[in-house]
């Protein structure tokens, strides 16, 4: 164990994890201290030094020294951490009770895909669907840029998804990459931007620049966040997640059918150009793989 003298935690984010001791680091005396916190942290950030003592049964000096065990200057600066760290971590802390069976987990994961898509179906923006359709359609270039898992799989779902159809299209998933394209790209470029959070800022920086040049960006985002409105044309998708931590977020079957949906009226936007590429794509297939037309088109 830690001398009594050695700090613990110095940042708010590492504040929650510092009471949760799973590391074995707290006396006795402050895992009383440390349970009492997070069984109630409305009540820690609120309740005087007296108060968080007798509850925990200790002297208010001993409260002062376990706020200075973990990184803080005072007992009120404990509770501004402590305030700020509990929105990041006592989801994860104390994840809620979920259900663990496979046919539960089964019915979770595709009854969440199914409202996704549902939600995102009803809310979605025609208009700017139709506006991202007609750029993509008319470009010479089109890069779709997207970071992290989630946007990253996006970005290149749109590639897969656009070149079959004759559409020059380039996927990134490198922030140093984005910002040398978005200042290489030439006119009749437009650029693709796909971010959950909506809060990527060097998807913003990179659309800042692009915006200077004249270049057109796409975006699908949150609404009114720093992303939607640094793009020229944002497809919003705005879905709750709730508070499974276990559960992979169902928003991204939102923007897959999003992606859907954009290339398949890209595809009717040049019907003849769509079918001869898919033939010659599907005449491949048939004579180095498949041997007849009666399997996917090849994805």
């Amino acid at each position: 164990m830690n001398s009594p003298n050695e700090t613990i935690s110095q940042t708010s984010p590492e504040l929650i994890s510092a009471l949760s001791d799973e590391e074995g680091r707290l006396s006795t005396m402050e895992k009383r201290l440390a349970e009492v916190v997070l069984a109630d942290v409305t009540y820690a950030t609120n309740a005087s030094i007296t108060e968080i003592a007798a509850r925990a049964g200790v002297s208010p000096p001993t409260v002062t020294r376990f706020c200075r065990r973990l990184g803080c200057s005072s007992f009120s600066d404990f509770k501004v951490q402590l305030a700020r760290s509990a929105y990041v971590g006592l989801r994860y802390l104390k994840p809620e009770s979920v259900t663990s069976t496979p046919a539960e987990v089964a019915e979770d994961i595709v009854t969440k895909a199914q409202n996704a898509l549902f939600q995102m179906h009803r809310a979605l923006d025609l208009t700017a669907v139709e506006r991202a359709v007609a750029l993509i359609s008319e470009a010479q270039m089109v890069h779709a840029f997207g970071s992290g898992g989630n946007s990253a799989m996006i970005a290149n779902e749109l590639q897969n998804r656009l070149f079959r159809l004759g559409i020059r299209i380039s996927a990134s998933n490198d922030h140093g990459m984005h910002l040398m394209i978005a200042a290489a790209a030439e006119p009749g470029t437009v650029v693709f931007g796909s971010s959950f959070t909506g809060r990527n800022h060097e998807l913003v920086r990179c659309f800042g620049l692009l915006r200077e040049r004249g270049i057109p960006t796409i975006a699908i985002t949150q609404t009114g966040t720093p992303v939607a409105e640094a793009a020229d044309v944002v497809i919003p998708v705005d879905l709750p997640e709730g508070r499974n931590i276990f559960r992979a977020t169902s928003t991204r079957f939102a923007f897959l059918a999003v992606v859907d949906i954009i290339a398949n009226l890209v595809a009717y936007a040049d019907k003849p150009r769509s079918a001869r590429i898919l033939r010659g794509i599907k005449e491949q297939l048939i004579r180095h793989r498949d041997g007849d037309d009666r399997q996917l088109l090849g994805d």
